[in-house]
């Protein structure tokens, strides 16, 4: 497998993420659980989540419909690549000290929840792989 090929599949994989975080409005309960704050840092939350997954869409089309370019070892591919490494990496270790126990109480969401971890680190380890295994002509 080439890089462009890698590019496409780390690019698909980002918009199965986008699957889970549609669900998480609904398995934690927001309107019930937000409720008693206040309208500005309920609508901040709300932003914030916004923006994350507007990033998400971004890195999966761009990966997806510029793979060759991407792959094409330009510094601005690079860099593109060594920041969505970085971006699920700290996603990544977030894994490591979020309290989910309470909320992972169907079999189904455990094993998302541990799917949702391999796909971090793959597209960790795949995008920062991109980013660093290129060629000698280009370094960071």
């Amino acid at each position: 497998m080439d890089n462009v090929d890698l590019v496409r599949i780390l690019g698909g994989l980002q918009f199965t993420i986008l699957v889970a975080a549609s669900l998480v409005p609904f398995q934690l309960d927001w309107k019930k659980e937000l409720a008693g704050l206040p309208k500005l840092h309920f609508q901040m939350y709300l932003i914030y989540g916004g923006y994350i997954v507007l990033n998400i869409v971004a890195f999966g089309l761009l990966s997806v419909c510029f793979a060759e370019e991407i792959a094409a070892r330009t510094p601005l591919a690079r860099g593109f690549c060594a920041y969505v490494a970085i971006f699920w990496g700290i996603r990544l270790g977030l894994q490591a000290v979020m309290d989910v126990k309470p909320y992972l109480t169907r079999w189904w969401l455990r094993l998302g929840y541990h799917l949702l971890t391999v796909l971090f680190t793959i597209l960790t380890l795949g995008f920062g792989y991109i980013a660093m295994s290129w060629s000698n002509e280009v370094t960071l």
